[in-house]
């Protein structure tokens, strides 16, 4: 690879070391599927984010091709090669394919998409992409979003690209168009997203002339459809680096048109008056959610943390001794929750587990620092059902006093109900909670049809063993006779 200029000559010439290793390992797969592109006629490149990737030292085996060839020859040459080939992006250019190829020893599976060079990506009056096919590389790099996804590696001859000086960037961990930003985010108004997005996943800064563009040009993310916006936000909220991510989009009042939850909370002070505002807290509170996770990112948790407290400006009441309450912003949250995402059309299951977290995030200091009864502990199981553990870790994040007496005491009351439900769980099973006797015993005790009275009976034992526990069978008998002839 070339020389470039830069101003740390030594950082970069640690990036082409890396490159040039991680191009080697793909080379099996790549240059293969290069040769076949060079026999029938047209040129290959890895271009992108897998450029990007292999000077950064983190290349997977997903990989971005461009190439001259319209995507029909794409299908004509890939098809004999590959062992899947999907079209569903061609309508766009793409062409996917999986391939199986041997590197060293190990055979590893490559997930390739080749996308015939474009000069204009978008729409500007519309929520679709609209695709025209540009006749070379030079034209296809300069209508990407940033000039670290700006560069290409031409195969098999391995030629580095880069007319805008991306590795500068690179090097310089910054982000920059290609063109002007204005341009770019015309162009197509999700890369304003996807520059907080970058940020977040590469813990790059942003340069002052796109941010800039970006607090100028906000109200155009308006015309992008919900599922890229979603799509775009949980790519940043999976990252690295959140926070980061999330800032720049409250700073230059993208959030205000994506979620607009979000800041808003900067005009609150919490109840304690332990923060600068109820933003503050929820950002550290999505920083310790995650701190305990334990198998990788994990997107209802850090969802539930982003949102736990959006009921808080709704529910903002001065009281007579100056405190600021927010009496029961949880249940407010939780719908706000329920119709934000609703919005986004995230999943019906996604919604409803989100919504629930919001909605018992305080349902521990509920109970006080008192001990808790059986029947206490037995209920908080049951309210939250499969998502226990991410409650668990949501309320140990919601703890950001910078009194260490109180936190410790926090931690160690919550250390005491988890052992508590471990208790219980191993004499009861908690985790499946239901009456001692079950509807068809509850019909052929009282005589009665399958109705409305069956599902007040089950739901009044299921009332009595959460409040006593699990009952002898002659017991729950004579409970339900009991309550069956005071309904009568």
């Amino acid at each position: 690879m070339p020389n470039a200029n830069t101003d740390n000559p030594s950082a970069l010439s640690q990036v082409q070391h890396r490159a040039v290793s991680e191009l080697l390992r793909v080379s099996p797969a790549a240059d293969d599927l290069a040769r076949r592109f060079q026999e029938a006629g047209f040129s290959l490149a890895l271009v992108g984010g897998s450029v990007r990737d292999a000077l950064l030292g983190r290349l997977g085996n997903d990989l971005d091709f461009t190439t001259d060839a319209r995507p029909e020859d794409v299908l004509r040459i890939v098809r004999p090669w590959a062992d899947a080939v999907w079209d569903v992006g061609i309508a766009f250019g793409t062409v996917g394919v999986q391939k199986d190829a041997r590197v060293g020893d190990t055979v590893q599976r490559f997930q390739i998409e080749v996308t015939t060079y474009r000069s204009e990506a978008y729409d500007r009056t519309s929520r679709k992409p609209e695709v025209s096919y540009g006749d070379s590389i030079e034209e296809d790099l300069v209508r990407r979003d940033f000039t670290v996804n700006a560069m290409a590696v031409a195969l098999p001859e391995k030629e580095f690209i880069d007319p805008h000086h991306g590795l500068d960037d690179l090097a310089a961990r910054v982000l920059r168009t290609p063109g002007t930003p204005e341009e770019s985010f015309s162009d197509d108004p999700l890369r304003m997203m996807r520059a907080a997005r970058f940020a977040a996943q590469l813990d790059f800064e942003v340069a002052p002339e796109v941010v800039a563009a970006m607090k100028e040009m906000a109200g155009r993310i308006e015309i992008v459809s919900a599922e890229r916006v979603r799509d775009e936000l949980n790519k940043l909220l999976l990252s690295a680096h959140p926070r980061t991510g999330l800032t720049l989009l409250v700073e230059t009042g993208l959030a205000q048109y994506v979620l607009p939850e979000l800041p808003a909370l900067r005009l609150e002070r919490d109840e304690h008056h332990r923060h600068k505002d109820v933003y503050d807290h929820t950002l550290i509170v999505l920083e310790q959610a995650i701190a305990l996770e334990e198998d990788g990112p994990d997107l209802t948790l850090r969802l539930a943390a982003l949102l736990h407290d959006i009921g808080k400006p709704r529910t903002r009441r001065f009281e007579q001794d100056g405190r600021v309450s927010f009496h029961h912003h949880e249940v407010v949250g939780a719908k706000m929750t329920k119709k934000r995402m609703t919005a986004l059309k995230y999943s019906n299951e996604l919604v409803k587990d989100v919504s629930r977290l919001v909605e018992l995030h305080l349902r521990f200091h509920g109970y006080g620092t008192g001990e808790w009864t059986d029947s206490a502990v037995r209920r908080y199981v049951r309210d939250a059902g499969p998502l226990l553990e991410r409650l668990h870790k949501l309320t140990r994040s919601d703890c950001t006093t910078r009194n260490k007496r109180k936190a410790t005491a926090l931690s160690r009351a919550y250390d005491g109900l988890e052992a508590r439900i471990a208790q219980l769980q191993e004499q009861e099973q908690l985790d499946s909670i239901r009456p001692d006797l079950d509807g068809n015993q509850i019909m052929g005790i009282l005589g009665v049809r399958p109705g409305p009275v069956v599902g007040k009976a089950y739901q009044h034992l299921l009332e009595l063993r959460l409040e006593n526990g699990p009952m002898e069978h002659d017991e729950a008998v004579a409970a339900l006779k009991e309550w069956w002839s005071a309904q009568n």
